[in-house]
């Protein structure tokens, strides 16, 4: 039989081309879809809006300067946390 990409001449029986590496026969199981998960997407989601309501309790319960920084160092990583997990997913 001969190789249908190299066209060099192999076994009969062989499973693939011992010159290009190229199969002799379709597979015979097809690997499973990639399932997409939701549950990070989730907890992302959840860890924000929790941030977010601790920022804005926190600004709301105390006039000084203190919490508002505190509030906004929240929300920052929140951002943060958000677009770590959006880079990790696109790779």
């Amino acid at each position: 039989m001969k190789c249908r990409q190299c066209g060099i001449e192999i076994a009969d029986k062989a499973l693939i081309c011992y010159r290009c590496g190229t199969a002799t026969t379709e597979a015979k199981f097809k690997p499973a879809a990639p399932r997409r998960s939701y549950a990070a997407l989730l907890v992302s989601i959840l860890v924000v809006v929790v941030l977010a309501i601790a920022a804005l309790y926190i600004d709301r319960t105390a006039a000084a300067e203190t919490p508002r920084v505190a509030a906004w160092i929240l929300v920052a990583v929140a951002v943060v946390i958000v677009a770590v997990r959006a880079y990790i997913r696109r790779r």
